[in-house]
């Protein structure tokens, strides 16, 4: 697989949306950086991590599948 945004920063991806018009969710608008399903989902306050309106009802040690741990993988 390749991901050509995978070094992007946050704001990189927004300079990026901005810039080239690209069409993005209004909810990030409404302070959803992270959008799952509707019952999924809150807004995130000031200050939180990004990913914190995901699953907000568990533990966090329970919440991620595996495809965001931030672990570097030698290749």
């Amino acid at each position: 697989k390749l991901n050509p945004l995978l070094e992007w920063t946050g704001e990189e991806v927004w300079s990026y949306i901005n810039t080239h018009g690209v069409p993005y969710n209004a909810l990030h608008d409404r302070g959803y950086p992270s959008i799952g399903c509707a019952p999924c989902t809150r807004a995130v306050a000031a200050g939180e991590d990004g990913r914190s309106g995901r699953w907000w009802w568990e533990q966090e040690s329970q919440k991620e599948c595996g495809l965001h741990l931030h672990k570097k993988v030698e290749v």
